[in-house]
């Protein structure tokens, strides 16, 4: 499974009807931003075979630190109006609010908290699922 943070313009990412970020927008964000690649695509080695995820909107950031080191790749992908990375550490999160910044949304985590400039959670809001 694994933990997504989204950027997104809605109040709360899994909001129904709130404003959302386009794929024209996301795709002009990505090519306007050299250190971004749209591929369309991302593949990961799974037990002697390939992954394939195919999406219109991912890309994959080719500055972060741990860009191929073990195969591995900061992947960005536009679903449902919003930007998704699975798993990101801080130097992503990092790109992910200068993203943000740029299509007028902010970045939350799966439980509703809010990433800064930084990195760092600036709220830890619990969302109403997780309180019983």
């Amino acid at each position: 499974m694994g933990y997504d943070v989204h950027i997104t313009r809605r109040e709360h990412w899994h909001g129904r009807g709130e404003p959302s970020i386009s794929l024209e927008e996301r795709s002009a964000l990505v090519a306007s931003d050299p250190e971004m690649r749209l591929d369309g695509f991302a593949e990961a080695p799974v037990d002697g075979g390939v992954l394939r995820v195919e999406s219109p909107g991912l890309s994959v950031w080719t500055a972060w630190s741990g860009h191929e080191k073990d195969g591995n790749m900061a992947w960005f992908d536009w679903r449902s109006g919003e930007v998704v990375v699975k798993n990101p550490d801080a130097e992503i999160l990092r790109k992910m609010h200068a993203l943000a910044r740029l299509l007028a949304a902010h970045v939350q985590g799966d439980d509703g908290e809010i990433y800064g400039a930084h990195g760092n959670p600036l709220s830890s809001a619990k969302p109403w699922w997780k309180i019983w």
